[in-house]
């Protein structure tokens, strides 16, 4: 089975989504699969994919184009050429939700991470909307596979979307490899509570910044996140560690540094960085939203994400229990493998191959 799998999301910096498309790609090289990672992109696009895939055993299409992303838009608007003009013949197409190209045969397979454009589109910028919006409307009427990082996007996927259960299937993300409990640690000065998110209101950060500064002066706050776009948090208090994007091995060594990891999304498709704070052996609390349930388990303290009082009660409760609750992430982390995840894609792909084929 020869899979063509669109990596568009890798010619940025990562973030979520590409941290979920790098996961499986690692997954399905580990599981042996005949992929190849295929995208229109710019010059230093490719040097992001190119950094981002070093090293996995995988087939690369990255031809450098001016306005990349013009020409992904165009090739979804205007449905031609098909695919297979550029990548020969493949059993599965799986695009992303930067574009969706034509294809002559094979499986047509996506991924839903969330929905929160379509649910919360005050929480989304208006171009993000308009691009998930066209992907979603298209994607429902073409294709035969629906990958959903959580059970609870999956529901959302059904309900939302209108698409039926035998189209959908649930393949959870895990912690990067770098994410482990051994390693050299961050040492920002002070003992420090830690939060990873893009700057934007979907991710709370000021109801975390109001239960910071109810904590009192004997914990910093460190807050790792590009900006993103929407009012931003007003960081410039005291007690508040700007630290902006770094990459996946200062991340590792901050994790390792934090008393506390602190997490409190209104909503997520399953919450990768919860994992790897687990991983990292870092007690974790994290929104009660049921979103994160799937990525929290029985290891995180959870708390209401619309209150600040309730978050700081969560982070005080957290480091009483941090020699409870830190095996217990890691048990939770070790439950997610990339090896699963490529495993649970490939079952996906024969099972949508074969019905193709009836």
């Amino acid at each position: 089975m020869r899979i063509a799998y669109d990596v568009s999301p890798l010619s940025h910096p990562r973030a979520g989504v590409g941290n979920y498309v790098l996961c499986s790609l690692r997954g399905l090289a580990e599981a042996g699969a005949d992929v190849v990672a295929f995208a229109p992109v710019s010059a230093r696009g490719k040097r992001h994919v190119e950094a981002t895939l070093r090293g996995l055993d995988i087939e690369r299409r990255l031809p450098v184009l001016p306005l990349a992303h013009a020409w992904r838009t165009t090739w979804s608007r205007v449905q031609r050429p098909p695919a297979e003009r550029w990548l020969g013949r493949f059993d599965v197409l799986h695009f992303s939700d930067w574009m969706y190209p034509p294809q002559r045969g094979g499986v047509r397979a996506t991924t839903i991470h969330d929905l929160v454009p379509l649910r919360f589109p005050e929480w989304t910028h208006g171009r993000t909307v308009r691009m998930h919006g066209a992907k979603y409307r298209h994607a429902a009427r073409s294709a035969q596979l629906f990958l959903c990082n959580s059970h609870f996007t999956a529901r959302d996927v059904e309900q939302l979307l209108h698409v039926e259960p035998e189209r959908i299937r649930v393949a959870h993300p895990a912690a990067a490899p770098v994410f482990t409990a051994g390693g050299d640690r961050a040492d920002l000065g002070r003992p420090y509570a830690l939060t990873v998110a893009t700057l934007e209101p979907r991710k709370n950060l000021d109801t975390l910044l109001d239960a910071h500064a109810l904590l009192g002066d004997s914990l910093a706050l460190a807050v790792v996140g590009a900006a993103g776009w929407g009012p931003q948090p007003q960081l410039d208090r005291p007690g508040v560690i700007r630290l902006g994007y770094v990459d996946d091995a200062e991340l590792a060594r901050l994790y390792r540094g934090a008393e506390v990891f602190v997490y409190p999304s209104r909503f997520e498709g399953f919450g990768i960085p919860v994992l790897e704070a687990m991983a990292s052996a870092v007690a974790v609390v994290a929104s009660s939203h049921p979103s994160l349930d799937e990525s929290c388990g029985d290891a995180a303290v959870r708390a209401d994400p619309d209150s600040a009082e309730a978050i700081a009660s969560g982070i005080e409760e957290a480091l009483r229990r941090r020699d409870e609750l830190v095996p217990l992430g890691r048990a939770q982390a070790a439950r997610f493998t990339a090896r699963g995840m490529g495993d649970a894609f490939l079952a996906a792909y024969r099972e949508a191959l074969a019905r193709l084929r009836e």
